[in-house]
């Protein structure tokens, strides 16, 4: 592939992001960047201020060939970010956006999260190759997770009483015909699981969307497993079971805290952070073996996910990936998943752990694992096997390339 100028455009980057669509972004353009290319992520500062009263945390190395460019609106940020949440496109910071995605130089613009940075308005920007990722489901939700009035799955579309329930204000641009039009605009939709596809089309989503998994860095991998944490880090010499996510209802933490309260032939390891951590540690109060250790970086996950008798993926939402999933499959950890969207479907399809409708079947689960080390290291090696197999950075590119070649041969006809 020829050197390319990308841009990548998203609402949330690195440390100004909460989950996994900002950390895949900063790992696509250093991938790129090391790959030659040149890289600029445009990104905006004023909707992770919004959404958080903390500053950002940790620190994220770029490649010489990635520029980052911040939008920032001063005291109008909030103003901003309201009028877009409302009208499905950028206003205040549109000049800003226009003249970085106009550039006649760009080869690719990669949209990401662009909830906030444009709404479906911004895709219309620009003359490159149009490129767009789905990392959650707010192209067909304005809630973004399909997770009914709170309490379940969605399963019915009933938008605007459950946007009064959320108490968010609706956004009228979904029901003028604004997003028919806006993905028009884009070359290709990008889903990183065939659940993502299917739940987007079952939910009306009006244009055609690739198949292109996520990947882990190589640069982030190590050849020989990292010693077990030490006890700073991990307050426990027992066994354990990991949970690594945000702390969220839709996560589904609560369940494995009812299971652990059956269950403590083994500790259960509670790593991240969230608005229901308060509420999940008063449920777990009496429950010695189990541990909140709060935000952590990269290199101290690999060492708790190394050393764990499985990951655990409780959501009770659907997911559109599973980063714990792929994240333990890399240390040659298996997985429990609770079997409801894309975590269990990476799972079966690799034969790397084992899933679970209900509490009894996610105690037998946990079980199995820990009394069977044959078993436990069976489904460890088929997780790492999935991993090399589907979700290497090199796979991931090669794909990549693949869709812009495709898609510059199609313009050129």
């Amino acid at each position: 592939m020829r050197r390319l100028k990308i841009c990548m455009a998203t609402t949330f980057y690195p440390p100004y992001n909460f989950g996994g669509d900002g950390i895949f972004v900063y790992r696509l353009a250093n991938a790129l960047a090391r790959r030659g290319h040149e890289v600029t992520v445009v990104h905006d500062v004023d909707a992770f201020h919004l959404l958080s009263d903390r500053p950002p945390k940790n620190s994220y190395p770029h490649h010489p060939n990635v520029t980052t460019l911040p939008l920032i609106g001063g005291g109008a940020g909030s103003l901003d970010l309201l009028l877009t949440h409302q009208l499905g496109r950028p206003l205040l910071k549109r000049k800003q956006l226009r003249a970085i995605l106009e550039d006649p130089n760009l080869d690719v613009i990669h949209f990401h999260n662009i909830s906030l940075l444009g709404g479906p308005g911004v895709l219309k920007y620009g003359s490159a190759i149009k490129l767009c990722t789905i990392h959650e489901c707010w192209f067909v939700c304005a809630m973004h997770v399909l997770w009914r009035f709170d309490r379940e799955p969605c399963t019915r579309r009933t938008c605007l009483a459950c946007t009064l329930h959320g108490r968010r204000p609706p956004q009228l641009w979904r029901y003028t015909g604004q997003l028919d039009r806006a993905v028009k605009h884009v070359d290709a939709f990008i889903a990183p699981s065939l659940f993502t596809r299917e739940i987007y089309h079952t939910h009306g989503f009006p244009a055609p969307i690739r198949h292109i998994p996520h990947f882990m860095p190589d640069a982030e991998l190590v050849d020989e497993r990292p010693s077990r944490p030490d006890p700073e880090l991990l307050p426990t010499e027992r066994p354990y079971f990991l949970f690594a996510g945000r702390l969220e209802k839709i996560k589904g933490v609560q369940t494995l805290l009812d299971a652990f309260r059956q269950y403590d032939q083994a500790d259960l390891v509670i790593a991240g952070d969230g608005d229901y951590k308060a509420e999940l540690q008063q449920k777990a109060k009496g429950l010695a073996h189990v541990h909140f250790l709060g935000m952590l970086d990269h290199s101290q996950l690999r060492r708790l996910y190394a050393h764990a008798i499985a990951t655990l993926v409780p959501s009770i939402c659907y997911e559109t990936f599973g980063w714990p999933a792929l994240e333990s499959f890399a240390m040659h950890t298996p997985v429990i998943a609770h079997n409801l969207s894309v975590p269990s479907e990476i799972t079966q399809a690799a034969d790397g752990g084992l899933v679970y409708k209900t509490i009894d079947e996610l105690i037998a689960a946990l079980e199995s694992l820990q009394t069977e080390p044959d078993l436990r290291g069976r489904m460890g090696e088929n997780g790492y096997q999935s991993y090399t197999d589907f979700y290497t950075e090199e796979k991931h590119l090669t794909l990549y390339y693949n869709l812009i070649e495709e898609l510059e041969a199609a313009r050129s006809r």
